[in-house]
């Protein structure tokens, strides 16, 4: 298919045919979200169905959006994140694919939030966010659609984060699935994705070497679990932060150094924030920080490092690299910023693995179908993946590299749900 007469704001059309090329590529790596594409081909469950899709504009989000529209559902994307856009890959899904696209990379604040209110323009019956920022948009500027639209999902733990404290004050005005919470979406999006795909985004904007290095995780939830096992895979000595015990005395067990980030700061040479929380590194930590120091985020916001704090003790500040910011302190030591603080691993790479977001995109489309199917029993609250999703998802994928597993006998079946066998 060949269109460029959709709505659309991409930054040239040009570029289509290069993104074409690059989604297909990630396609032979998606042969979950193959099957459910073919499937939904068939059946139509999402047949007249208009979604706002607010994520990352990549080729595996588009293969999603593909898949969506395969099951008839209008689909309508924006980018989740302003550095995160793929351009070529935008202005294939216009041309070649027909969907209707609102994404530049490096857009500004303004051209980010006219992105989100042109997907909403349709009147959306599902929502699908990477963050939240569409529901939140929804829930201030535009209450005027919510009596129309059926349910959502949410891609990410800090947008899970923020639907979970709206529906705890009794604010979420629709029901929503959060996709981030399945079993084969944070065990392997998370841990695996993030974890290569970050180390990835440090390494394309700086070129340093990793081996002998001290490298700095602040957080370790599924996230930075990902990223201290890589970093310490590429011969990094790893220092993870934390503020949960639990996470702290895993991270200790799992063989990592574990200390407080104000110990932390004086001797590390890479910081990168997976928290979802803000100003996790701030003025107290720039000032020990050695000369040198690398610091990057990998959670969904840019607030987990305090830029303005940052620039305030800078005395001078310039562009040394792409996607590098120099900051020289009032002590002549330079800091280095990568990605404006925002997802390291989308700004300066490609984002995570096709392999990995098979399953968390595959989530995304069954999970579509499924609010469509039971949005009557549905009321406004967050949502896990049904656990029949999920298995279905992780046997597809198995089946899909070739692996088989043992199944229950029908004695197994029935121990297992007795009580009376003991010793």
């Amino acid at each position: 298919m060949t269109t460029t007469a959709l709505a659309h704001d991409v930054r040239d059309m040009a570029l289509a045919d290069k993104g074409k090329l690059r989604i297909e590529w990630a396609e032979m790596e998606m042969p979950v979200l193959r099957q459910i594409k073919e499937r939904f081909a068939r059946e139509q469950p999402l047949k007249g169905v208009n979604i706002a899709a607010c994520l990352h504009v990549t080729t595996e989000t588009a293969n999603l959006a593909i898949t969506l529209k395969a099951g008839g559902a209008n689909v309508y994307l924006c980018a989740s994140n302003p550095l995160s856009t793929q351009d070529d890959v935008a202005a294939a899904l216009v041309k070649h694919f027909g969907i209707s696209t609102f994404a530049i990379k490096g857009e500004d604040n303004e051209t980010y939030y006219r992105h989100i209110h042109a997907i909403l323009d349709v009147k959306p019956h599902l929502t699908m966010d990477d963050g939240a920022d569409t529901v939140g948009v929804i829930h201030s500027d535009r209450k005027d659609l919510i009596e129309t639209i059926i349910g959502g999902t949410e891609e990410t733990t800090t947008g899970v984060i923020r639907l979970r404290a709206m529906a705890a004050e009794g604010v979420l005005a629709y029901p929503i699935i959060a996709v981030n919470d399945a079993d084969t979406k944070h065990l392997f999006d998370n841990r695996y994705g993030t974890g290569q795909s970050t180390i990835d985004g440090i390494l394309r904007a700086t070129n340093r070497l990793l081996a002998g290095s001290k490298f700095v995780v602040a957080g370790y939830g599924w996230c930075g679990k990902g990223l201290a096992m890589r970093a310490r895979g590429a011969g990094a000595q790893v220092i993870v932060t934390e503020i949960d015990p639990i996470k702290a005395l895993e991270a200790m067990m799992d063989g990592f150094a574990v200390m407080p980030m104000s110990e932390a700061a004086k001797v590390g040479d890479f910081f990168c924030t997976l928290t979802g929380d803000m100003h996790v590194l701030r003025e107290e930590h720039f000032k020990v920080m050695k000369s040198g120091a690398i610091i990057c985020n990998s959670g969904h916001f840019n607030v987990e490092i305090n830029i303005p704090q940052l620039e305030n003790l800078a005395v001078s500040q310039r562009t040394v690299r792409e996607f590098v910011e120099e900051y020289v302190l009032q002590n002549g030591n330079k800091v280095y910023l990568l990605g404006e603080g925002r997802l390291i691993n989308l700004t300066s790479a490609e984002g995570h693995p096709a392999s990995v977001m098979d399953m968390s995109f595959a989530n995304q489309a069954l999970c579509a179908e499924y609010m469509m199917q039971n949005s009557k029993t549905l009321v406004k609250n967050v949502y896990g993946v049904p656990r029949p999703i999920d298995e279905e998802i992780a046997r597809l994928k198995l089946e899909s590299m070739g692996v088989e597993i043992d199944v229950l006998t029908e004695e197994q079946v029935t121990y297992l749900a007795s009580w009376n066998s003991g010793t």
